[in-house]
């Protein structure tokens, strides 16, 4: 049996409770949400009504980071992303790709209320509502090669169809979200509660379990670190996969002490899934998409190197940060450390939960203090209680 310091313990028990405030405060709130969802709503029906004939089967569902739950707001920005799949089931005819996102876009500029919003993206025909969110809607048409239930999607610089599969690739992810990881000693972190159904807009709030959290975690660490270099930024989509993948395999492997431990392990094995071949003396890297063939992820790393070199730093980078939390001491030089890591909103967030909890803690005479740890709430082995009038958070 393995000794765990109780001290460290809860300390990191602290931690977990610190970072799924900032995963919270990085959400949407109740507000962007319904909007968001009257949005895409109204899209929907608006396409699915026209009385163009190969549109009259069409149907609308959520990709991405809205469907999967792990949204992230931009950082220094109110603006948010929501993307849709416009899928066509079955075209009566042959259709090349940009006939049918040309079909997409005629439609929506016939309306006086999306023409304005309106602007043609590479894949996709993008809605920007100014101050709110913009809303990325591409075009998809079954792939008769996939026996996935894959599709294809317009590529405007090839003009080709792309393989993809973003029900597959959703249901996929959730599979893996729901896997229970062993914890000898469970902290506060809620498990992540099963979704039945794929196509309703997804419920807001609650907690989301250690890989979408684990993944907004990522995003935002990326987000901040890349603010100024977003042209090599990591794509959404390789953290995601990747992060799914180590989740699954660190749940199927390991046995951790707490929550903390187990996101420390999925993020250190993210890359252990990476693909690198040494062709023509150059380094060709894939991430493949398992819910459909073809569909390299890391496609843009064998054309521009130096974003297999910034995915790669950042990675180290994201998990020294995260690890170098756990020895940082005094709640001021915590609330610096994350201002760095995720910006100053989600620190002030997540610090002033902190401070909330220990302060109804010292009320009712709950709140301890051990050695190494600081102030702490709730019994450790060797703690004493802390008077109602001593000062919290002098940063020493």
């Amino acid at each position: 049996m393995n000794y765990v310091d109780p001290m460290h313990h809860a300390r990191q028990t602290q931690l977990v409770a610190v970072l799924e405030t900032v995963c919270e405060s990085l959400e949407l709130t109740p507000a962007q949400f319904e909007l968001a969802k009257e949005r895409y709503e109204g899209v929907g029906a608006y396409l699915a009504r026209s009385n163009i004939p190969i549109l009259r089967s069409l149907a609308i569902y959520l990709q991405g980071s809205t469907a999967l739950g792990t949204t992230v707001k931009p950082v220094g920005a109110n603006e948010h992303d929501v993307d849709l799949v416009a899928h066509i089931p079955d075209p009566d005819i042959e259709i090349a790709p940009a006939g049918l996102k040309g079909t997409i876009g005629d439609c929506l500029k016939s309306n006086g209320h999306y023409a304005p919003l309106l602007e043609e993206m590479p894949r996709c025909w993008r809605l920007n509502y100014a101050n709110e969110f913009h809303m990325d809607i591409t075009p998809s048409i079954p792939n008769p090669e996939c026996r996935l239930g894959g599709e294809l999607v317009p590529d405007k610089k090839l003009k080709m169809w792309k393989t993809s599969n973003p029900k597959g690739y959703k249901r996929l992810f959730e599979e893996r979200a729901k896997l229970a990881p062993v914890i000898r000693h469970q902290t506060s972190l809620k498990r992540d509660a099963a979704q039945d159904s794929v196509e309703p807009y997804p419920k807001a709030g609650g907690f989301k379990g250690i890989l979408r959290r684990a993944v907004q975690i990522a995003k935002r660490h990326r987000d901040v670190l890349f603010i100024d270099h977003i042209d090599v930024a990591p794509l959404s989509v390789i953290i995601t996969t990747l992060l799914s993948r180590s989740y699954e395999w660190c749940v199927a492997n390991r046995q951790y002490d707490n929550e903390l431990e187990l996101l420390l392990d999925v993020i250190r094995h993210m890359p252990d899934t990476i693909e690198m071949r040494r062709i023509d003396g150059h380094d060709q890297w894939s991430i493949w998409n398992e819910t459909t063939a073809g569909e390299n992820f890391a496609e843009k790393w064998n054309r521009m190197p130096e974003r297999a070199e910034a995915f790669f730093s950042w990675h180290c980078r994201l998990l020294s940060d995260l690890t170098d939390l756990d020895v940082v001491r005094g709640v001021d030089r915590l609330s610096d450390r994350l201002k760095s890591l995720f910006g100053p909103r989600p620190a002030t967030a997540a610090i002033d939960a902190l401070t909330t909890r220990i302060s109804n803690a010292r009320n009712d005479g709950s709140l301890r203090v051990a050695p190494a740890i600081g102030l702490s709430v709730g019994e450790t082995p060797i703690s004493t209680p802390v008077r109602a009038n001593t000062f919290f958070g002098s940063g020493s």
